[in-house]
């Protein structure tokens, strides 16, 4: 399941990649056009900077611009960056220990066809997709 991290974090992505046209976008504005809190948002950008997703500038007629076309920003890119994993089940998560039941589990294969399903298809979708 995406938290709201991760959806929040991808309404952010299209919010800007709606209003960048005009320069940077403030915070403050996606805040109000998503009815999202503020200070919650202001957790989802650190991540999304750091990462060379978005930029940003302070001050008069700052804020928040896509460092990229949105054709080219994947929709797995940005909710693998939120949410860390979207493995199914815990065993599959990145630097989980080894399960001592995956060489006679039945359902492993299941689990992980379906975390390539998951995966695929999120990144066959672009934020330019969306817009």
């Amino acid at each position: 399941m995406i938290s709201t991290r991760g959806r929040y974090a991808l309404r952010v992505m299209l919010d800007i990649a709606s209003n960048q046209q005009d320069g940077y976008v403030p915070m403050k504005d996606v805040a109000m056009r998503q009815d999202l809190s503020l200070k919650y948002l202001e957790q989802i950008i650190p991540p999304l900077t750091r990462n060379g997703l978005i930029t940003g500038i302070q001050g008069k007629g700052g804020g928040y611009r896509l460092t990229r076309d949105p054709a080219d920003y994947k929709i797995g890119e940005i909710l693998r960056l939120t949410e860390k994993d979207l493995a199914p089940v815990e065993c599959l998560k990145e630097g989980a220990p080894e399960c001592e039941r995956r060489k006679i589990c039945k359902t492993v294969g299941f689990w992980e066809g379906l975390k390539d399903t998951v995966n695929e298809y999120l990144d066959s979708r672009t934020l330019g997709d969306l817009l």
